[in-house]
């Protein structure tokens, strides 16, 4: 079925300035009839020269909000006002620093009258508790809520969503692994190995309980080699099956030979090489690896096989091309053309191998580049569903419930990751070993995550948190607008407070008309900038008036309801 992209339909809407009402009701119309529609072509961003070469451009809100949407879950203000004043290098460098905080454990927050956990007593934690298949599917989806109370809390540092990358490119899915201790190592191997050595990484994940569990490494010996994981390693997470990635069936059935022997051990949750599973022969490979043979080893030795291939196939510079295509396609755009394969591509790959294969000198080199900071960069690409959602959490401030109201936390996230699974990504569970669509699939790429189905749950999601928050039993935490539009330098000027929020909460240029339609939201219709200036400055003056708290709430509810469901608001 042939649909029109959604970039499409923003551009139309901005020249025809619809409302959102009517570029819903068109994108519906055309999805229903989409059958008798010609193909459309993907709207792609123009050609850009810039490389690698240091940004050395304007360094103001704009540029500093798109860094910060690209690094993390949404622009904080308080984020922007914060790198304001720091250089760009200083800006990247911070945001690469690992957080020093204490890594928290989750904890049971799920205890009720309907359910409970027979061995792990409310409020300490399920990590390391046998494991239980009446409550696991709880605790599975307890650690979820943790993860996303992670986004949310985020230090001023890329962890969490180089997680999320490194979830989707090496993928497992919780409730099909349901072991809630195997999942969250899994993450602690990602997030242990997300800033430093991709060689080290690759080999942990390779004898990762989950990972071992998910593709069949536990079914690997010498007598049946399973290829699953030998097929991955080479199509999906080192070499990739574009042009240049020849690796032949044989090199996916020699690979398979040379893992036998890895297993977890169900009682103790822990990995160990058994000699009696591992083929103790030669293992020869294709020309694509230079004819390397892996040299079988008997007992213990048998083990060393996998860096002696771990060796070969990062010898191979598709590894370098391949994660460093990865990277850009996540961070910066979907799309990889001539220009940009030679001026960004292929000397990040050089980076790349003289680091050693040190993932945090690629992600330093690009974030710091002209290229990266292109206006055609900007406002480039749709927010996936945790960017919206999360964003939306930190972007207008809101609380979770206080620390130790757990069940509250436990209820709210929840409803988040429901809202997650509705927007087609559920944290924990991409759809397949390929990670999500939007990161991979030719040629929609990242309009996978709007569609006719999932906006207009996006805009239900915003009004539900406009009007009341999402509820919990004892709490619900709506959008903070007038604590938002405080943050905004010069607020009580109207021209001000509308240039600012958007240069701030965009990533590309609104129309003027997008711009009178806000300026009569403040105005409440009149003509005279005086009817907003006013009311703010008379608010300020008496904070605890509910009358002159209401006079402002009202509009800025009005105002920001506005902003969020421009179609504006779902690029980043």
């Amino acid at each position: 079925m042939n649909r029109r992209s959604f970039l499409d339909f923003f551009k139309e809407k901005k020249t025809k300035n619809e409302s959102s009402h009517d570029f819903l009701s068109k994108a519906a119309t055309l999805e229903k009839g989409s059958e008798k529609q010609e193909a459309f072509s993907i709207p792609m961003r123009p050609p850009i020269i810039a490389g690698l070469e240091p940004y050395t451009g304007t360094w103001g809100v704009k540029q500093i909000s798109h860094l910060l949407r690209r690094t993390t879950f949404g622009a904080k203000y308080a984020d922007v006002v914060h790198f304001k004043g720091k250089t760009v290098a200083q800006s990247v460098e911070e945001l690469l620093t690992p957080s020093t905080t204490p890594l928290d454990l989750p904890v049971n927050d799920y205890n009720d009258s309907d359910k409970q956990d027979p061995t792990v007593p409310f409020g300490k934690t399920f990590i390391g508790a046998e494991w239980d298949e009446d409550i696991e599917g709880t605790r599975i989806w307890s650690l979820k809520g943790w993860w996303l109370r992670r986004m949310i809390n985020q230090e001023r540092t890329i962890e969490e969503k180089l997680l999320l990358f490194w979830h989707n490119h090496l993928p497992i899915q919780f409730f099909d692994i349901f072991r809630v201790n195997w999942n969250f190592e899994y993450m602690q191997t990602l997030r242990t190995h997300s800033m430093g050595d991709f060689k080290a990484m690759i080999k942990a994940i390779t004898i990762d309980t989950a990972m071992l569990f998910s593709l069949n490494g536990q079914q690997n010996s010498k007598e049946e080699p399973d290829e699953n994981y030998s097929r991955e390693l080479q199509e999906l997470f080192c070499i990739g099956k574009g042009p240049n990635g020849k690796y032949t069936e044989e090199d996916v059935q020699a690979i398979a030979r040379v893992l036998t022997g890895w297993r977890y051990l169900w009682n103790d949750d822990i990995v160990d090489f058994v000699d009696w599973a591992h083929d103790t022969d030669d293992k020869q490979l294709s020309s694509f690896y230079n004819n390397a043979i892996i040299t079988g080893r008997s007992g213990a030795a048998g083990a060393n096989e996998l860096d002696d291939l771990l060796d070969v196939i990062f010898d191979n510079n598709e590894v370098a091309l391949f994660i460093c295509r990865k990277i850009y396609r996540f961070f910066v755009y979907h799309s990889i053309d001539a220009e940009t394969e030679q001026n960004v591509i292929e000397p990040l790959a050089e980076v790349f191998r003289n680091s050693n294969y040190q993932i945090k000198p690629v992600l330093d080199k690009l974030f710091k580049s002209a290229h990266f900071f292109d206006a055609s960069n900007q406002g480039a690409v749709l927010k996936s569903a945790v960017d919206y959602q999360v964003g939306l959490y930190r972007e207008f401030n809101i609380p979770l419930p206080p620390d130790g109201e757990l069940s509250d936390t436990y209820e709210i996230t929840s409803f988040m990751n429901f809202y997650l699974e509705e927007f087609q990504q559920s944290i924990g569970d991409p759809p397949n070993v390929a990670g999500w669509p939007a990161y991979y699939q030719i040629p929609l790429y990242d309009k996978n995550w709007v569609t006719t189905d999932t906006l207009p749950k996006r805009l239900r999601l915003t009004d539900i948190m406009i009007i009341n928050g999402i509820p919990s039993a004892n709490y619900a935490y709506p959008l903070d607008v007038v604590e938002t539009a405080r943050q905004i330098p010069n607020v009580e000027d109207p021209n001000a407070l509308i240039a600012n929020t958007v240069e701030w909460l965009y990533g590309i240029e609104v129309s003027a008309g997008v711009k009178l339609v806000l300026k009569s939201i403040l105005l409440s219709g009149q003509l005279t900038d005086s009817y907003w200036t006013v009311a703010w400055v008379e608010y300020i003056s008496d904070p605890t008036n509910p009358m002159k708290l209401e006079t402002v709430k009202s509009r800025l509810v009005k105002f920001y309801y506005y902003l969020i469901h421009l179609e504006e608001f779902q690029l980043s």
